[in-house]
């Protein structure tokens, strides 16, 4: 069973850690020091950001880290966007990642995306749909998007994660179900 909490400042050894396996390394290219964990999770885990952290626990395991956020609350993402995809007002965005390599290529990915979506439409009721940009190398992050049921809208260029990369992303959409 899949469940979900908010990230707490007692989470952010097991983000550490998480950032640092190479598969998640690879594309978050995110700083691991505990100094680095507090100034960019800490803020979130406060509730001081628009953002919200959560940690997806798979039969009361942690299994990964989900980032959501309404897109208007940054607008320099939205300006990105915008030229590639129509972007509602009340448009989401989501990011993600499993954190142990065990669990990588096992469908766990696919599970916690659905899952996530699931208590996405349910928290916030006036969503209208989600959009998240992907690395158009990321062949395994875009692969669990379209399993979990998102749908490719666009494709052009938007500043990578990691400077490594170049600025080729693919644009994923799933509109909230009709009831």
């Amino acid at each position: 069973m899949m469940t979900w909490r908010h990230v707490t400042r007692d989470d952010f050894p097991l983000l550490a850690r998480w950032l640092a396996e190479p598969h998640v390394a690879r594309w978050w290219h995110h700083e691991t020091s505990v100094a680095a964990v507090e100034r960019d999770f800490g803020p979130s885990a406060r509730r001081e950001e628009p953002n919200e952290d959560l940690l997806a626990f798979l039969d009361g395991a942690p299994i990964g880290l989900l980032q959501r956020s309404f897109l208007h609350d940054y607008p320099e993402y939205l300006d990105e966007l915008t030229p590639l995809t129509a972007v509602p007002p009340r448009a989401m965005t989501i990011d993600y990642l499993i954190g142990d390599t065990a669990n990588v290529g096992r469908g766990i990915g696919t599970r916690m995306i659905r899952s996530a979506l699931g208590h996405l439409w349910g928290d916030h009721k006036d969503a209208e749909c989600v959009i998240v940009a992907v690395h158009a190398d990321n062949t395994g992050s875009w692969r669990v998007l379209e399993k979990a049921g998102l749908a490719r809208v666009a494709h052009g260029e938007i500043n990578p994660d990691n400077p490594i990369d170049d600025r080729r992303h693919y644009v994923y959409r799933k509109d909230r179900p009709k009831n």
